[in-house]
């Protein structure tokens, strides 16, 4: 079974690295963005045709939150396009897209955690980028898998958790917004995910596609992570809890954008750890 992973060099991608050794029925093809350009079609379609996957990890994304807003044209060119030249491509060639998308793509109004049939309405444009990249795979390839995820940090690439521990190493107190609530999620819990779904499909050829949350359990604020992330560390900090007023930023984050996670564990039986749990294996 060859499976081609987009966005090698993110830490999604480099999560799925980590864990590659475990699946030695798989053979895993990582492409960077030199190797593949979602972006570019015909690259898209050369590089298809050479290892002729029957499955594709799209863990290639514009990310940065903020920058969006003043980087429209490239987000919509990695989230929108980008899926869509892979939605085609997969089309052609019968493979099985699993695509990676966010909770950016609600407004946070919600006091309950997020189905995959609560109405999205992001208010920025990364969110509003990954919601087309989701609507163009499902209006062109039926046979996806769209995960949503949230507050994804890991031991590769950059993420909060890496952001706040450098920041203690350069300072002797921090400030962090205390009234956005979520859920952090390890991207290496996700990758294996991911592969569960791969594992489960071509076993018991589910026809299950279709749109699924995935996070860690429970929920906290951006301050309670960072006190765990801390603590977890052993690190002495003066850490200060604030509101989102005290601290703007160019794109509007959702108050809340709790995951409900039930759908993928009733369909792929996978069992997911508490935020704190998975945090504390790193």
């Amino acid at each position: 079974m060859v499976v081609l992973v987009t966005g090698a060099n993110g830490q999604l991608g480099q999560s799925l690295q980590f864990i590659e050794k475990n699946y030695p029925n798989i053979e895993f093809v990582f492409c960077n963005s030199e190797k593949l350009d979602i972006t570019n079609y015909d690259n898209v379609n050369a590089v298809f045709n050479e290892f002729i996957p029957d499955y594709c990890i799209n863990a290639a994304a514009y990310t940065a939150v903020d920058k969006a807003e003043s980087e429209p044209e490239k987000a919509y060119s990695i989230n929108v396009l980008g899926p869509q030249n892979l939605a085609k491509i997969c089309k052609i060639n019968n493979t099985v897209l699993l695509h990676v998308s966010t909770d950016f793509i609600f407004d946070g109004s919600k006091t309950t955690p997020y189905t995959e049939l609560d109405i999205p309405n992001p208010t920025g444009v990364y969110g509003q980028t990954k919601l087309d990249g989701e609507l163009a795979i499902q209006d062109i390839w039926e046979k996806h898998f769209i995960v949503r995820t949230s507050w994804v940090y890991s031991q590769f690439a950059n993420n909060f958790m890496k952001t706040m521990l450098r920041l203690a190493s350069e300072r002797d107190s921090l400030s962090v917004v205390d009234d956005q609530i979520g859920t952090p999620t390890n991207a290496v819990d996700l990758a294996e995910v991911l592969v569960t779904i791969i594992t489960e499909h071509s076993k018991r050829n589910t026809e299950k596609f279709g749109v699924y949350n995935f996070s860690n359990e429970g929920q906290c604020s951006w301050f309670d992570f960072a006190k765990k992330i801390f603590e977890v560390n052993n690190i002495n900090i003066d850490l200060h809890s604030i509101p989102t007023s005290s601290y703007p930023t160019p794109a509007k984050r959702p108050a809340y954008s709790v995951l409900d996670k039930s759908k993928i564990k009733n369909v792929f039986g996978v069992k997911i750890d508490s935020w704190e749990t998975s945090l504390s294996k790193i």
